[in-house]
């Protein structure tokens, strides 16, 4: 069996288990859907999380749309319509929810349309609801600052190892300084990590790799654990087993510093990577560099934090200003 091959094989069963546990359909993939996926994994270089949302979606359509199902080609776009009205009335997704799933199908529907020659696109005009322009949740720099202090500020459990403290305040220090996500923080490896010119190799979305900087306090903090937990090879963060962190165990490494802290928001991996942005734009950084160093495939997505860096803007004006 080739490397892709078994990277496909591995994700499809994962997406079987993400179809029987999210949903009370027992349906399996049927041939086009196989040939759907096989498609995004193998000649798209998919995420497995794409496959799953993907999966997902195509099998709560196919739960709606009840049994006997007529089959792909058979649908038209007023299913589709019936479809969209349902879920809006019962209000239970976010209209993003409700944008991934249809970008789901309409995906599906152009794979079918060019690889399997169906005639149209049934989903292809379907009117969605706008996306919610919600400003992402920033921290202030004295918010960061208090979160990474933290982890050589409180007591530890006892059978916590010693150097446990000195990764989380790499981990943190590394989140805020890259401005990395979650998943491309727990898959560092230590050859991922150039020293001498203070930059991390990256394995973006969709396999993409990019050199993010790394400021010298980051640097710092990373050679100081991995000096105190003796990592010379393999992956970058470990656990107390000495294996790679997952992105669960990262995540609830935040909701243990926030118990300690006084920011009076949640924080989260995201909302670090906020504040890189959004620092980095409040000091000056042009919005290219912002996105390069983001990953961001579309500028799009990098200028929701040039709005935040103007909200905030004003929030001083009107606070300093004596005819603001």
């Amino acid at each position: 069996m080739n490397r892709v091959q078994h990277k496909f094989n591995r994700v499809q069963s994962g997406l079987n288990r993400v179809q029987s546990s999210s949903t009370d359909a027992d349906t399996p993939l049927d041939e086009l859907e196989e040939a759907f996926f096989s498609y995004l994994a193998v000649e798209r270089n998919s995420s497995e999380r794409t496959l799953a949302n993907y999966s997902y979606a195509i099998a709560c359509f196919r739960e709606w749309a009840d049994e006997p199902f007529p089959g792909w080609q058979s649908l038209t776009s007023n299913h589709f319509k019936d479809y969209l009205f349902d879920i809006m009335k019962a209000d239970e997704w976010s209209r993003a929810t409700i944008r991934l799933h249809f970008a789901a199908l309409r995906s599906f529907y152009k794979f079918l349309c060019r690889r399997r020659d169906f005639p149209h696109n049934p989903v292809a005009d379907i009117q969605l609801p706008k996306a919610e322009k919600k400003l992402p949740i920033v921290l202030t720099q004295k918010q960061v600052l208090e979160l990474i202090e933290l982890p050589l500020k409180i007591t530890h459990p006892k059978q916590a190892p010693h150097w446990m403290p000195y990764r989380d305040v790499a981990i943190l220090e590394l989140f805020y300084s890259s401005g990395i996500r979650l998943s491309e923080l727990a898959a560092l490896e230590v050859r991922d990590l150039d020293q001498q010119r203070e930059s991390i190799r990256v394995m973006g979305k969709g396999n993409k790799q990019r050199l993010c900087p790394v400021g010298t306090p980051a640097m710092e903090a990373i050679i100081a654990y991995r000096e105190h937990a003796e990592v010379l090879s393999g992956p970058l963060f470990i656990s107390k087993l000495r294996k790679g962190m997952t992105p669960r165990a990262i995540s609830n490494l935040f909701k243990k510093y926030h118990q300690h802290s006084d920011i009076p928001v949640d924080v989260s991996p995201h909302k670090l990577r906020h504040s890189f942005a959004t620092h980095l734009l409040d000091c000056g950084a042009d919005l290219r560099s912002v996105q390069a160093m983001l990953g961001h495939a579309s500028l799009s997505t990098t200028q929701i934090y040039t709005h935040v860096s103007v909200a905030r803007m004003k929030e001083v004006y009107e606070e300093a200003h004596p005819r603001a």
